[in-house]
């Protein structure tokens, strides 16, 4: 909404600790609080396009475009009149003194924050907002924490795309969550790099770029931190966990982890248990 017109004052939401929520707004929506409000506010545009207007200019923010508003800072946003519609996640919070990394945004107009979502990752951002909105509705007893802490995931997968620590590569999250989740799969470059849709050669040279060890390097040490979790917190015999690890030769299982760790898993585990 321009300057020169005096716009209605929007109402302020109550917030506690978190209020989200999410719709579709026609091209007369707008929202106008002079004096922003007392929390932060992130919006993540989902379909459509909005107009987020700040004190050095606007920003127009397309699907996969987040817009995080410092408080006190003025809120003065509206659908695209361009696009008619904006459908859009949002949530005001009062964030945990943490979280604080997680809020130091690009600034594209002063004390407008923005980090643009590509298409692997909007979901997992859209997934965290979604159940903060269902959660800061509910009623179960610690609902509230369950809000905060979905609002936490969307932030740290907004975090994976900051330019301000380097953005990480959708294709390298791709192959790092597939690690993650089955250690005893195929994990060797070439099936990792389908999963990346690169050549094993690029995506050596890329994961290496980015996360400073190859992909088997990497592969080892998820599974050798899995063994020494396993080796920690259950009684299972060091075969069993090797395999569950990845494994199938225990022996050699054993030569990775002492010369990770500096002793054999027997000894690992003897050591764990006397503290």
């Amino acid at each position: 909404m321009p300057a020169s017109v005096d716009p209605r004052e929007t109402s302020h939401p109550q917030v506690v600790r978190v209020v989200a929520g999410e719709f579709t707004g026609g091209g007369d929506y707008s929202t106008w609080r002079t004096r922003g409000t007392t929390d932060w506010l992130l919006i993540h545009t989902v379909a459509g396009s909005g107009r987020v207007g700040g004190p050095t200019g606007d920003v127009i923010t397309r699907a996969g475009d987040s817009i995080l508003l410092r408080p006190h800072v003025r809120h003065d946003y509206a659908t695209d009149p361009d696009a008619g519609s904006w459908s859009l996640a949002f949530a005001h919070f009062h964030p945990r003194a943490e979280w604080s990394p997680l809020l130091d945004w690009p600034q594209r107009a002063d004390g407008v924050g923005v980090i643009h979502v590509p298409g692997d990752i909007r979901p997992r951002v859209l997934l965290g907002l979604r159940a903060c909105a269902r959660a800061s509705a509910g009623s179960l007893p610690q609902s509230e924490l369950f809000a905060v802490n979905a609002l936490e995931s969307a932030l740290l997968w907004l975090d994976t795309q900051n330019p301000l620590r380097g953005a990480m590569d959708e294709r390298l999250l791709r192959v790092v969550e597939h690690i993650g989740a089955d250690l005893t799969a195929e994990l060797g470059v070439s099936a990792l790099a389908r999963v990346a849709t690169l050549s094993p050669s690029r995506l050596t040279h890329l994961f290496t770029e980015r996360l400073g060890m190859p992909p088997q390097q990497y592969v080892e040490r998820e599974r050798l931190t899995r063994a020494a979790q396993l080796l920690a917190s259950t009684d299972r015999a060091v075969a069993e966990i090797a395999r569950d690890v990845g494994w199938n030769d225990p022996l050699y299982f054993s030569r990775r982890f002492s010369k990770l760790h500096g002793r054999s898993p027997t000894a690992y585990r003897a050591a764990r248990a006397a503290r």
